[in-house]
């Protein structure tokens, strides 16, 4: 988890646009072990952790499922509610207990259309956490590859 270079909410978003969106959140908790989604369900909300950790995993045919991330504090849990056709591309499960702010995505999504500023705010937002999350991948994979393959590839 990097939070620390992570986009956030609070820092991504115009104070007026983040506090609309704060009108329609949810305070919510979950116990640890809870699934909050899976890969292939409908993606209808997104949540900010207040606090604890949330792994988002992939399924593998035939393994256990691969754990992609580890969420914390402040960050965006779920990013498919806004992109058509709203699944899931991962699952996520609470490592511990979780609280943390809920959005129903069908009212997000509503209130971005009749705000263009606002849906350009939430989507460069979201834009900007998927960015950052492809880096880490490359990054994370890098690591675990380079050091065995990076000489074979080229030669």
């Amino acid at each position: 988890m990097n939070s620390a270079s992570t986009p956030s909410m609070l820092r991504a978003l115009p104070m007026e646009h983040r506090q609309r969106l704060m009108r329609v959140a949810r305070e919510v908790s979950f116990p640890q072990g809870a699934q909050l989604f899976q890969e292939g369900g409908r993606a209808d909300r997104f949540w900010i952790i207040r606090t604890g950790t949330v792994e988002l995993d992939m399924h593998v045919p035939g393994r256990r499922a691969a754990v992609i991330e580890s969420l914390g504090h402040n960050e965006l849990i779920g990013w498919s509610w806004l992109f058509s056709p709203h699944v899931w591309h991962l699952s996520a499960v609470t490592t511990s207990p979780v609280r943390a702010y809920e959005f129903d995505a069908s009212a997000v999504r509503a209130m971005c259309a009749d705000d263009p500023a606002m849906g350009n705010s939430v989507s460069q937002w979201v834009g900007n956490v998927l960015a950052h999350r492809l880096h880490s991948a490359r990054t994370r994979l890098l690591d675990l590859y380079a050091p065995y393959g990076a000489g074979s590839a080229l030669g």
